[in-house]
């Protein structure tokens, strides 16, 4: 937001330095970013006058002129290359002795043989922005008002000696998008009073209002004042409102425009001008655009809407997108005579996400977006039409429409005393905490010797509660007056929730085995789906849907870690880094009939390649056996005994080469390999196996503390143990059998060879375990174990058909 501080001067006087009041507005939050010194390179420049405008003798494209300035410097010899220079001008001059920006001094010259004394300038030579320059003087000198007085310093003329604010607002301060709330910032920060401008309207009684209006969508419109003025005159807008407007970076265009655009930067209030006459039947519609609906706008390019954008139309036509820009078939030209002037107040999401779908910001757009003021509507318009009548020569319809769907409802907040001490630190009186409020215009009112009612203004949509209250009370005293205190409290000890205990355990054990953690978007794109090979039915495909994403790329939720982590994959893939064993931990969404979806704490791992090979050691392909093993490790140090159950119905791994995990009999995730069909997809050469766990069902059993045992002191026995079984029983059958019938004398067992061959008859495979056998009372004989080890392979024969090698 840029603030004149001429303009401003307007509303509010002080007497301190532009750099005084810029650190008093950032000390009470309002930060000021930058200072500009318009004109401040600019030095003996004047208002002179053409006298005589003649063909350069020695040149075809310059002007010979004779210039009056002043007595000092009457009739100055000056040669213009402008191609709109004349005879009885009022121009800006600078006399010999000038300074310009960029370092130029002017001097007398001699150009094509003929002296020059002085230099009539361009807007451009003068420092002001070319797009703030009227159209009509881009590409010549600066033409002046014909009453302006010849010889006056024409810095002022122009306001080239304006300060001008730039201030960096917060996105809750919309109120201060204006220059009149900028003025109750500075009131309340130099203790000056604001002045706020008088609309005295004269009233033509004689005509009937001819504009109606109908809100048929209240919910994105809840207030809509049309106002007709006849009779205006489009010209340029005089010289004290265009450089008021160039100040804060507006360029101006005619009287109307430039009254629309000065009540909006006084005002806070966007307004938009219609050619009252191009409205069909003077009905003004606001109305949700339909679906496939083109209008052109301003800036003659044609948008393409739909049912959730808010227009403005006529029974024809749209004519304006609401909030957002006007149409180009009613747009105020030189041939408009009759006006409507619309105010409004329209929902801020439906403007942000009108704009931001259509590309298309614009000044209107941007305080819409962040909230206005609903009371003000009114008044806006009338200053204006006060403006139209003073500066188009208009007549200002005496009746107007005000549909109100949606009125105000006044809020009031109980400040308590004793909770603003306590916030701020400070010991501050109930009379203390009224003043400061009442120096921004709330209305304050004492209960008791601890609370008082405040009432907000309109305009200040940001407070909203008693914290609020005190931060604006905060702001007021000062923030560098409120001492400096250490804080005080008891510190309790921290203990980690069973999650965090989890998950440190989690990350712990897999970085020991070579892991590296990820962490992903939780927004992914919907076709991520299709590319894992997951049927429209699948329960995967219950996401949560983004209502306003950023790109397609997040236009839902996750509800898998795999999609990620393969993204991951092939990023490091497309470097050339081959070898990848990576893991996340994060949430994953599933949408509920409820306002909320449904969240869970997943982990997934993928590894793929091989391991770093080191100097006493060689490199081991991280397969589905070694990604089982870091499973395995994982459990064992969460207490957890995992188990392994053949699965086929995981549509994004390998149908013949994955296994459901379980924890005593209830599945906690998945392990295999990559379906072929989802490496192609994703262009994967390499095997890559994954593991998705659900957080929450492991940590039903996770033991956190730890279980001590004595160590055996008797000695220890083992045996081997060889089998034929068919090809189909898996080995957790043999496990499960082994360790059912070994009894207490069996310590531990454990596989350590699996044969297919010659001697093994087909559809059959050898397994060979070894036994360890320990007593924790005294030392086993071999008839002991024997009578056990007989007693394992005898179970094994008669239950899984198992013969002994």
């Amino acid at each position: 937001m840029r603030v004149s501080l001429n303009w401003l001067r307007e509303y509010v006087k002080f007497n301190i330095s532009p750099e005084e009041l810029a650190e008093r507005l950032t000390s009470a939050g309002n930060a000021v970013d930058t200072i500009e010194y318009l004109g401040q390179e600019i030095s003996e420049i004047y208002v002179g006058e053409v006298k005589e405008a003649g063909q350069h003798p020695n040149a075809d494209k310059l002007s010979l002129c004779v210039v009056d300035v002043n007595e000092e410097n009457k009739d100055l010899q000056i040669i213009c290359g402008a191609p709109n220079v004349k005879k009885g001008q009022k121009v800006v001059v600078a006399v010999p002795g000038a300074k310009l920006p960029n370092d130029i001094k002017i001097r007398k010259a001699k150009i094509r043989g003929i002296e020059s004394c002085g230099m009539i300038c361009s807007g451009q030579e003068l420092g002001i922005d070319e797009n703030l320059i009227p159209e009509e003087q881009k590409n010549g000198i600066l033409v002046l008002d014909a009453s302006v007085p010849l010889g006056s310093d024409a810095k002022k003329v122009l306001g080239l000696d304006d300060v001008v604010l730039v201030l960096d607002l917060t996105p809750n301060r919309s109120d201060c998008l204006s220059i009149i709330n900028i003025a109750k910032e500075v009131a309340a920060v130099t203790g000056g009073k604001v002045k706020f401008p008088e609309i005295i309207m004269s009233l033509d009684e004689s005509t009937v209002n001819s504009v109606s209006v109908e809100i048929i969508s209240p919910d994105l419109c809840e207030r809509y004042v049309a106002r007709v003025v006849r009779d205006v005159k489009i010209m340029p807008s005089p010289l004290w409102m265009q450089k008021r407007l160039q100040a804060v970076g507006v360029r101006p265009i005619n009287n109307v425009v430039d009254i629309t655009n000065y009540v909006m930067l006084e005002m806070g209030q966007p307004l938009h001008a219609f050619d009252h006459d191009l409205v069909s039947e003077q009905k003004i519609i606001v109305r949700r655009a339909e679906n496939a609906e083109v209008i052109k706008t301003l800036d003659e390019k044609d948008r393409k809407l739909h049912d959730e954008m808010l227009v403005i139309a006529d029974p024809e036509k749209a004519i304006a997108i609401a909030g957002v820009m006007g149409g180009y078939d009613t747009e105020v030209t030189d041939r408009t005579k009759n006006i409507i002037i619309e105010s409004a107040h329209f929902h801020p999401i439906s403007v942000r996400k009108t704009s931001r779908e259509l590309n298309l910001r614009s000044e209107a757009s941007l305080r819409f977006e962040k909230g206005m003021d609903k009371v003000r509507t009114e008044t806006a318009a009338n200053r204006a039409c006060q403006l139209l009548g003073d500066l188009a020569g208009g007549k200002v319809v005496k009746e107007f429409v005000d549909e109100y769907p949606v009125k105000y409802s006044p809020i009031t907040i109980v400040l308590r005393r004793s909770k603003v001490n306590a916030t701020i630190g400070v010991n501050l009186s109930l009379k203390e905490i009224k003043e400061l409020l009442e120096r921004i215009e709330l209305q304050v009112e004492i209960n008791n010797q601890d609370a008082m009612t405040v009432s907000i203004p309109s305009y200040r949509g940001d407070v909203t509660g008693e914290i609020d209250l005190i931060e604006e009370v905060s702001r007021l005293y000062g923030l560098d007056n409120i001492p400096t205190t250490m804080p005080f409290g008891t510190i309790e000890r921290t203990v980690k929730s069973k999650m965090q205990s989890i998950e440190e355990i989690i990350r712990n054990s897999l970085v020991s085995c070579g892991s590296m953690e990820v962490i992903t978007y939780s927004f992914i794109n919907e076709n991520v789906y299709n590319k894992l090979n997951i049927s429209e039915d699948h329960m995967l495909r219950d996401s949560v849907k983004i209502c306003n994403p950023l790109s397609e790329d997040g236009a839902i939720m996750r509800t898998t870690l795999i999609s990620n982590l393969l993204d991951v994959y092939v990023k490091n893939k497309s470097r050339r880094i081959e070898d990848v064993n990576i893991f996340e931990l994060g949430r994953v969404y599933y949408s509920t009939s409820d306002l909320l979806p449904k969240e869970t704490k997943k982990l997934g791992i993928l590894v793929s390649g091989k391991t770093w090979k080191g100097w006493g050691w060689g490199s081991l392909d991280m397969d589905f056996y070694f990604l089982k093993g870091m499973a395995e490790q994982l459990a064992e140090n969460l207490n957890i005994e995992l188990e392994f159950e053949p699965l086929t119905e995981i549509p994004y791994l390998h149908p013949g080469r994955t296994a459901l995990v379980k924890v005593q009999g209830i599945g906690v995730g998945s392990i295999g390999q990559l379906n072929p069909l989802v490496m192609e997809n994703y262009e994967i050469e390499n095997p890559v196996y994954l593991l998705e766990f659900d957080l929450d069902k492991l940590a039903d059993f996770y033991v956190s503390d730890t279980i001590y045992k004595e160590i055996g002191k008797y000695p220890t026995v083992e045996r081997d143990l060889a089998i034929l079984i068919k090809e189909d029983i898996n080995v957790k059958e043999v496990e499960f059998v082994i360790k059912k019938f070994g009894g207490s004398l069996l310590k531990d067992f454990h596989l350590f060879d699996v044969y297919r061959g010659k001697q093994v008859p087909d559809g059959y495979k050898s397994l060979a375990f070894s036994l360890i056998y320990q007593s924790m009372e005294k030392t086993l004989t071999d008839v002991e174990v024997n009578e056990v080890h007989e007693n394992i392979q005898k179970n094994l024969s008669s239950d899984i058909g198992a013969q002994l090698r």
